[in-house]
């Protein structure tokens, strides 16, 4: 035997890794394709598998052969799976390399590894062979997680664009590291006082600008930041602090880049052929062939292999609303109805279910998020109950007509007070998440802080009442970052944060009371217990329009630790409000947006003992000082 035909001969996949592929069933199939170190035959060299079923030849091409597509060329497997496969001796970690296809027309075409661990630094497009060697010393966050599995947790998540959180303007204007982002993050975010951070996709994409949207790597955190083991070594410090990581995954569509998913092998692999189902006309990208099972295996895989080789805590799938619907944002005869004469993508759809089913069979501790901006319903119940299975879906509805209910100027809002208490009419139909996303600050909408109306003393109290309305309405939470202290401009994924802001009172006031808004939220049971469920929720009274007041009682498993939460939406304090209440006995204000530490006015309140006269269908009421445009919060002493 040669030392080419002993190198072809190994292979790290067996026959029924190639069943499950086929039947769309391997969810670690990133342990079997792509470029593996390994040693056989005694040698130290390099595994490489790569899925071509179109392809007429394949080579491997890097520095190692000066990119001869002649030199090193893979064997195809005999099984018809349409795997190419080749043991390199020699061939080790650190090395750049591609595949060089000869498609079935005869071009030769190079692409990089759909399932390399590390990329070359755009705009550079090789990919690196890796290993996924790494030293965690996050055992106890993980026993710890998997000890609460299923248990109501305080879930704020504090959303993060890694290229502009901070940036080192001493250097060039770079963004931080991994590494340092270990140190400066983490700290900051316990600081603020977030359950989680969730950041834009990390996997590699080769234009920035798309924020990571528009991902080619779909097993690698990119280049830009550092290596494999300095993303791993940014999560296990965050563990370390006791936060939790959540990924934006991105499984609804793909760029055209010549040297990614694209007519990967000459043919339409990744994507279906007809642009009416496999072209995104919104993002001028390609779309995922759901119903090839080989797709589903690809896509699933992906997901296991963050939230194994990574120990991510969760995933937040994008662009649900676009997967589910095949006539998404596209007009009659742009679109192809399904086999029931229908527009929902059952394709689609059946994937979302498997991929849940999968990662919460491997990890029931973990939660997946669906940003689906359509009423579709039961996109986070069971499977086995007809949802698709995942764990929270983000509530659009809230998220547009709070804003909407918060840039109209106070003189008006008691006309659209409905604007702002309807979302309690369905809140409790999915396990919602509240958002407030990077997608509110971009794209000609300015600031959160910007739209808010009146002078600088109402916007700033505007903003404090936005959040402790957010705060105090059932559902987790989601901030994106610069919102915490109130960023003035838009969003600039070029630019650091502007940090000089904490410098003024009134932005060092706006994060003051998000993180005292954090604290409150994980320390009081009433606030996340029943967050999912509508007996954790109680009107006091929605219908006081004309003075634009409203309270609520949030409620947990204890009734007696229940949360008053009183909302002024206009600058004009009321003295002397009455408020029915449940229990009898001293009620302390805990919270107040208005007090003097935030930059309010500081009518605030301290402890009140109730009066024994019927209200709002309660035996008894207090009577408090309702501070100008302001959210309070109440309880029992």
């Amino acid at each position: 035997m040669s030392k080419s035909d002993k190198e072809a001969s190994f292979s790290l996949i067996s026959d029924f890794d190639i069943h499950l592929f086929r039947e769309g069933k391997h969810y670690r199939l990133h342990e079997k394709l792509g470029a593996h170190p390994t040693a056989y035959n005694g040698e130290q060299g390099t595994v490489f598998a790569v899925w071509a079923p179109d392809a007429q030849a394949v080579s491997v091409v890097g520095n190692f052969n000066h990119w001869n597509k002649e030199e090193n060329k893979l064997s195809a497997r005999w099984d018809s799976s349409g795997i190419w496969e080749t043991f390199l001796s020699g061939i080790g970690k650190g090395e750049a390399y591609k595949y060089a296809i000869l498609t079935k027309d005869g071009q030769w075409i190079e692409k990089s590894d759909p399932f390399a661990r590390y990329w070359e630094e755009a705009p550079n497009t090789a990919s690196i062979i890796w290993d996924d060697d790494f030293k965690w010393t996050d055992k106890k966050w993980l026993n710890n997680r998997k000890k609460k599995a299923g248990t109501p947790q305080p879930f704020s998540v504090y959303e993060v664009h890694l290229g502009s959180w901070r940036r080192n303007t001493l250097e060039g204007n770079r963004p931080l590291t991994y590494s340092e982002l270990a140190e400066e993050l983490v700290e900051y975010v316990v600081e603020t006082g977030f359950t989680h951070v969730e950041f834009l996709p990390v996997m590699e994409h080769p234009f920035y600008g798309s924020w990571g949207y528009q991902l080619i790597g779909f097993f690698a955190p990119t280049s830009r930041y550092g290596d494999p083991q300095s993303f791993m070594y940014l999560v296990d410090k965050l563990h370390e602090a006791g936060i939790g990581v959540i990924l934006d995954w991105v499984p609804s569509h793909f760029p055209g880049d010549a040297h990614g998913l694209y007519k990967f092998d000459g043919s339409h692999l990744y994507e279906h052929a007809d642009p009416r189902k496999g072209y995104h006309p919104d993002w001028t990208s390609y779309i995922f062939n759901y119903g090839r099972n080989e797709i589903r295996s690809f896509l699933i895989s992906s997901a296991i292999f963050w939230l194994d080789v990574c120990h991510i805590d969760g995933l937040r799938v994008d662009a649900v609303a676009s997967m589910l619907y095949l006539d998404y944002s596209r007009k009659d005869g742009e679109w192809i109805p399904n086999i029931h004469g229908g527009n929902e993508n059952l394709e689609a759809i059946e994937f979302l279910q498997d991929f849940n089913k999968a990662v919460y069979g491997e990890f029931p501790d973990i939660v997946t998020i669906a940003e689906e901006s359509t009423s579709w319903s039961n996109v986070s119940r069971p499977v086995y109950a007809g949802g698709l299975g995942f764990g929270q879906k983000w509530m659009m509805g809230w998220m547009h007509d709070t804003l909407e209910y918060f840039k109209k100027e106070p003189i008006y809002r008691k006309y659209h007070q409905d604007t702002l208490t309807f979302s309690l009419v369905y809140a409790f139909t999915e396990n919602f998440m509240l958002p407030l996303s990077h997608d509110e600050v971009v794209h000609g909408k300015g600031s959160l802080l910007g739209r808010m109306p009146g002078d600088e003393w109402q916007r700033f109290a505007n903003l404090r009442t936005l959040f402790g309305v957010m705060y105090g309405h059932p559902g987790t939470k989601l901030l994106f970052m610069g919102a915490e202290f109130g960023q003035s401009e838009e969003w600039n994924h070029e630019q650091s944060l502007p940090w000089h802001l904490l410098d003024f009172n009134f932005h060092q006031g706006i994060y003051q009371w998000v993180r005292d808004l954090n604290i409150l939220y994980k320390s009081e049971p009433a606030l996340f217990e029943l967050q999912f469920e509508q007996r954790g929720f109680e009107w006091v009274d929605y219908s006081d329009y004309e003075n634009c007041v409203i309270a609520f009682l949030r409620k947990g498993e204890d009734f007696n630790q229940s949360i008053l939460v009183c909302c002024n939406l206009t600058p004009v304090p009321r003295q002397n409000y009455r408020l029915g209440v449940p229990l009898a006995g001293k009620w302390k204000e805990v919270l107040n947006s208005d007090d003097l530490k935030y930059g309010g006015s500081g009518l605030t309140n301290g402890e009140l003992s109730t009066n024994p006269e019927p209200m709002h269908g309660h035996e008894q009421n207090i009577e408090i000082s309702l501070s100008p445009l302001s959210v309070s919060f109440w309880k029992l002493g």
